[in-house]
């Protein structure tokens, strides 16, 4: 048995958890940057334009996602597999590799912007393509670290205790591995290329980021509320088989206006919508199943288990966060009949804030809140928890809103009004809607970064809080 006071791996995983947090705030931070842009249209012009603020936006939500994610698997492998991870030195080596690869990126991304259409651009400055702009350069490196940590969680498990959650976990770290090496070529034939490129932007999220998310939380249910782990398990082989089903056929949606046959359209629409279903169903499961088990004990007189409120409600937000931006906001526009008014409208950006923070940002931050309890018996929640939690995510719905708002907007005015050619565009930009709703986008961006700086002065105080010290 590993000491969990004394466990590298779980000091690691709070170094990932760390800097995940840092680049949590520098997504937030360039997010208002842009959506200012979208209201004031001269803001840091020729210094920071609006395409730049974007691309680092939308990269840092990537990569402290990633950060979070690694960083759970090191933090909870000591608890499943018995034994302290094997090669926890190469494990470190990797996390500043990746750390100072990620630094150089960002200012490159900031300072230097663009560079020649050649193939020393695409090798040090960025690669263009949308998303995955990283340098061929950093590419490699994260290849190599992720195989570093591939190794560490594949020997561990092997050398310790295996259990359903370390098993999917590694069956689904080596589809996430793979996958990124599909956004490592081009080819001449942009159909060709967008369709390799969305093996990376979809398969990634839409399939083995949500297997990790349901894999993560089945543990952390298990840790917080002494959940059955048998009915974990089961869910979370369900979700193997219907997200690993489902999100690969759901590429579809992707797939309906770049060139490929039309019987994408059926196969995209169908298996989009069924992505979210197995995670909610597992989380509904176990609490039924908790409330039971907590009743009988309660009426033997006996304490209902719950050892990190703050981590708990960030859990349970995110399972029914999940259905609302992946599942309800996602299924607004994942059908071809509607896809082709809506595609390229704030639509889109409305079920990416929504689908984003619910699925993944709320389960990455309640690992924070487990990182920080670390030995201790019970974490509760102070006000500070609460008011971080009702600000970030009253500013991630709000914005949702507005986008929708925008996107309405827009498919109203610019795509069934006018035809959408580019006059119709610029007739929809300058619409009273499409201003006003930019204008509320930006105001709750303002209400999450503040809900942001709650989060993390909660954080770094939560452990040390009065209600903590008497706990």
């Amino acid at each position: 048995m590993v000491d969990n006071m004394k466990s590298q791996s779980k000091q690691l995983g709070k170094m990932y958890f760390t800097v995940a947090a840092i680049l949590f705030g520098a997504q937030i931070l360039f997010g208002l940057i842009a959506g200012t842009q979208f209201v004031y249209s001269g803001f840091l012009f020729e210094l920071l334009d609006f395409n730049v603020a974007r691309m680092v936006h939308i990269n840092a939500l990537v990569v402290w996602l990633l950060y979070a994610m690694i960083g759970s698997v090191y933090y909870l492998l000591p608890d499943e597999t018995k034994i302290e991870t094997v090669g926890i030195g190469l494990g470190k080596l990797g996390f500043y590799v990746l750390t100072l690869a990620v630094t150089v990126v960002v200012l490159v991304y900031i300072l230097v912007q663009v560079g020649p259409a050649n193939e020393l651009s695409i090798w040090l400055i960025h690669e263009g393509r949308e998303y995955i702009e990283a340098p061929r350069w950093a590419d490699i490196g994260i290849v190599v670290v992720v195989l570093i940590f591939l190794a560490n969680v594949y020997l561990t498990a092997i050398k310790g205790e295996r259990t359903g959650i370390v098993t999917v976990l590694m069956a689904d770290l080596l589809a996430l591995a793979g996958l990124y090496l599909a956004g490592m070529f081009y080819t001449n034939n942009i159909s060709i290329d967008q369709y390799w490129w969305w093996w990376v932007i979809h398969l990634w999220v839409e399939a083995t980021w949500e297997v990790f998310v349901a894999a993560v939380i089945g543990w952390a249910l298990i840790k917080i509320i002494g959940a059955n782990r048998q009915i974990v398990e089961m869910w979370l082989w369900i979700e193997v088989a219907m997200l690993f089903g489902s999100g690969i056929l759901g590429i579809g949606h992707h797939y309906f206006w770049i060139g490929t046959p039309e019987y994408w359209w059926e196969i995209g629409a169908l298996f989009s919508a069924l992505e979210p279903v197995p995670l909610v169903a597992m989380f509904v499961h176990v609490m039924y199943d908790w409330g039971k088990e907590q009743g009988l004990q309660k009426a033997q007189h006996g304490k209902a288990q719950m050892n990190n409120t703050p981590a708990f409600l960030w859990f349970c937000a995110s399972a029914f966060g999940n259905f609302l931006g992946a599942g309800i906001w996602g299924f607004f526009h994942t059908l071809p009949q509607m896809n082709i008014y809506t595609h390229g409208t704030q639509f889109t950006s409305a079920h990416g804030h929504l689908a984003f923070f619910g699925a993944f940002a709320m389960a990455m931050i309640a690992m924070f809140y487990m990182g920080v309890q670390g030995n201790k018996k019970e974490l509760k929640m102070t006000s500070l928890t609460k008011w971080g939690f009702a600000l970030i995510t009253m500013g991630v719905v709000g914005m949702t809103v507005a986008l929708t708002i925008a996107g309405y907007g827009q498919v109203m005015i610019e795509r069934a009004q006018f035809g959408a050619t580019w006059e119709a565009y610029f007739i929809g930009q300058s619409s009273v809607w499409f201003k006003q709703a930019m204008g509320w986008r930006l105001a709750m961006g303002l209400v999450t970064f503040v809900g942001f700086l709650f989060l993390v002065i909660d954080l770094l105080t939560i452990k040390n809080a009065k209600i903590n010290q008497e706990s």
